[in-house]
């Protein structure tokens, strides 16, 4: 197991931060999520994350790196690595999308398919309430399901593209004729 020479590195400035040694993060529980886990050097590294950030109120808050044996126990206890819990958009290859029989491959199962600012935009205007991150992911499966379903549409027509009366017949749940 390859283990690492620094505890983080600095998200504004890439400079290592050590292990045991003091950080800095940010007050604001958006840029302390585990997959947008932001580390800051110094306080003015933190400071420029704010205007891009857009925060109402913020504010860096002192932090001690764990020492290195801290660090290990909590990376054996926890075996998936930050980067396998990051969503990460792909593109598959003409090939890949034209057969709908190919099992999909991990990431384009945990990619979310919906923008997360539209739908909280939509939501608040229609009813003055307040959407939580956690809509993104049944949101983007229900848009999965109706994909395969209209994927499917299409073939069974003998077409390579997806249509809208294949979106609509997916969702009434019927198939599309020609």
């Amino acid at each position: 197991m390859n283990q690492p020479a620094f505890f983080k590195q600095c998200s504004t400035c890439k400079t290592s931060l050590p292990f045991g040694g003091k950080y800095y993060k940010c007050s604001v529980s958006t840029c302390n999520k585990k997959a947008t886990a932001l580390y800051f050097c110094s306080v003015p590294c933190w400071d420029a994350h704010v205007p891009d950030a857009r925060h109402r109120d913020a504010w860096a808050e002192e932090e001690v790196a764990p020492s290195r044996e801290e660090y290990e126990l909590l990376a054996a206890a926890n075996p998936v690595s930050d980067s396998a819990t990051r969503r990460v958009v792909s593109q598959r290859s003409t090939a890949q999308a034209d057969d709908a029989s190919e099992a999909p491959d991990a990431a384009s199962e945990q990619d979310v398919l919906v923008v997360m600012s539209k739908i909280k935009g939509y939501i608040k205007t229609r009813a003055e309430l307040r959407t939580s991150d956690g809509v993104a992911d049944p949101l983007s499966a229900h848009l999965r399901h109706i994909c395969r379903k209209a994927i499917q549409s299409a073939a069974a027509n003998d077409r390579s593209t997806v249509l809208a009366r294949d979106i609509e017949a997916a969702i009434s749940g019927t198939t599309a004729s020609e």
